[in-house]
């Protein structure tokens, strides 16, 4: 099972009563294994025992619906921008299950959350993995759903490249798997994370809703198949859909409770911010610039740099303004592209650190530039970028690297 405390394991073949516990884990990872059978029993031996007991406090929170609380199941919520997520449908009262297999998701920060919301019936976490659909079916059956935040994926361009099977499967087939359950179920409410890859490289700039979709990487083609299938199905179905198509993610919690942290071996492959932060703390030796013969100003690639915060605000605007029968498509960006070069400047000030730059040949399924226009988020869900600064969105994320050298483990350099 999943480390951690494990609370009574909900399961179709019984109904009942189950005991509340402050941070609810459970691992769906193998369900078919035969030690399940056994731990299920114990559970069976476990809820007679308790059953009855003036001295227990019996709730049905994640398993029944509740007037006045919305039940929203987070995939991915312990990676970097699902638990920045989870973080902000917690402070404004949500219910919140997180579900990730943990292959790039951290379980310390999950662990952040239930140490920030405690309370009984606030938060659980689920590990298993999407492509399993035996057990995603478990946990809808289990759960009382009201909508879903669909983060989960695998997101490196390049790596797509050199794995794309990888890609078609954790992408496209697990959101297939993940409509398919929530039809099911009848959870009539999906948010879902898409990206500006699905573009590809547009000849004209701004990009908006209605620029093509044509994207040249297997990142950006799973992103838009997986919306293909989502707006297939919206056709014959009265769910209320939300598609965020977002750009390049920087900065972190403002309070310092969360951060990014991805593991070493990604560290290639990685966003352009934390490579900088790895070579301003030694980590690694200077900052590898991959193409500096772009048509742009400047030769490096133009990017349209959003706050986590401001994307977070985003996805719950979606939420609170997605509708029965509905879709709805947005960019999430600032409007402003900034080069590799720029940003590398803007990263040197932010730590004070006089960064090495090594140039390398370009990455495959690069593009020149992107960058959004953000007009139609703003007129239909009055959503605004605000941290809008890079310098300022960097500190804010550099002094959580600063006390996290490895993470979540609070290593200080």
């Amino acid at each position: 099972m999943a480390d951690g405390h494990v609370c009574v394991n909900r399961h179709r073949a019984f109904q009942r009563k189950e005991v509340e516990c402050t941070f609810v884990v459970m691992d769906y990872t193998g369900v078919q294994n035969g030690k399940v059978l056994i731990f299920a029993a114990m559970i069976v031996i476990f809820i007679f025992m308790f059953k009855g007991s003036p001295t227990t406090s019996i709730s049905n929170k994640f398993s029944e619906h509740e007037v006045g609380v919305t039940h929203v199941l987070v995939t991915g919520g312990a990676g970097y921008i699902g638990s920045h997520a989870a973080l902000r449908l917690l402070n404004d009262s949500y219910r919140v299950t997180i579900v990730d297999n943990l292959s790039r998701g951290n379980i310390d920060a999950v662990k952040v959350l239930q140490g920030l919301y405690p309370e009984p019936g606030k938060l659980q976490f689920i590990k298993a993995d999407l492509g399993d659909a035996a057990s995603i079916d478990e946990i809808f059956a289990a759960n009382a759903f009201d909508a879903v935040i669909h983060f989960a994926a695998v997101a490196y361009v390049g790596e797509s490249t050199v794995e794309p099977l990888r890609y078609y499967h954790n992408i496209t087939s697990n959101t297939l798997l993940l409509v398919k359950a929530m039809a099911a179920h009848g959870v009539k409410t999906l948010i879902y994370s898409s990206t500006c890859a699905t573009y590809g490289e547009p000849k004209t700039m701004p990009i908006t809703e209605e620029t093509p979709q044509v994207p040249i990487n297997p990142y950006g083609k799973a992103k838009k198949m997986a919306e293909d299938i989502i707006l297939d199905f919206s056709k014959t179905s009265d769910m209320a859909i939300m598609i965020l198509r977002y750009f390049n993610v920087i900065g972190s919690d403002p309070e310092g409770r969360l951060g990014e942290a991805p593991r070493p071996e990604l560290r290639e492959q990685g966003r352009i911010s934390g490579a900088c932060f790895d070579a301003a703390r030694g980590i690694i030796q200077g900052l590898k610039i991959r193409g500096r013969d772009y048509n742009t100003p400047d030769g490096t690639c133009i990017r349209d740099y959003i706050d986590v915060t401001d994307l977070i605000d985003a996805h719950v605007k979606a939420l609170a303004h997605a509708k029965p029968r509905k879709v709805g498509i947005y960019n999430v960006g600032t409007g402003k592209g900034s080069s590799v070069k720029e940003f590398v400047e803007a990263c040197k000030k932010a730590t004070g650190v006089n960064i090495d730059i090594e140039y390398l040949d370009r990455r495959p399924g690069d593009y020149a530039q992107v960058y959004s226009d953000p007009s139609k988020i703003w007129n239909e869900l009055k959503w605004k970028a605000k941290y809008t600064n890079l310098e300022q969105s960097l500190e804010t994320a550099w002094k959580w690297q600063k006390t996290h050298r490895n993470g979540y483990d609070n290593s200080a350099w």
